[in-house]
């Protein structure tokens, strides 16, 4: 089933709208636990801008996107001291289809950005969720992704710990 799921670059032609309630729809769980992500509520528009802040790629089965993850290289990545860093990359607005969830195609997602990033140039590749979500924080560690540090968002109702990955080390897959 995963074989016939490809990742791709977001294209023009693609439905934000689309994409929209794909990350309402696997941020669900999160809204229940009243963990207000971005992705839990975000419009269209907040969805295109956030496109545009960095290289987003989907996963597409049967010509529906059903898995997305957003790429920031260095340059684009701040807002704590970690991602400060010259050499840290990050990635965000990450996302699969909840009834593909715990089938790989989210491992798939990440390790596409790791490759992305290593391939930018940085040495670490950053991320940052919600300090309640266990479950999440425990899938990143399985991942190879460790604790640096703890952020207040400006936008969320929740404190986040920032994971990050040294580039080279175990892959996602």
């Amino acid at each position: 089933m995963m074989d016939d799921i490809s990742i791709r670059p977001w294209l023009e032609t693609d439905s934000a709208v689309e994409l929209t309630e794909l990350l309402h729809r696997a941020y669900a769980r999160l809204a229940a636990m009243n963990l207000r992500f971005w992705a839990t509520h975000q419009s269209a528009e907040v969805t295109e801008q956030r496109i545009a802040s960095g290289e987003c790629f989907v996963a597409v089965a049967d010509g529906a996107i059903c898995g997305t993850i957003l790429f920031r290289n260095a340059s684009r990545t701040s807002g704590s001291p970690w991602y400060d860093r010259p050499d840290v990359a990050s990635f965000g607005q990450f996302a699969v289809e909840p009834g593909l969830q715990s089938h790989g195609l989210g491992r798939r997602l990440v390790a596409h950005v790791e490759a992305r990033a290593a391939a930018s140039g940085a040495r670490e590749l950053a991320l940052d969720t919600a300090e309640p979500a266990t479950h999440l924080i425990e899938w990143y560690t399985r991942l190879g992704y460790r604790f640096i540090e703890h952020a207040q968002w400006q936008h969320t109702n929740y404190r986040s710990i920032v994971l990050s990955k040294t580039l080279g080390s175990r892959p996602a897959e």
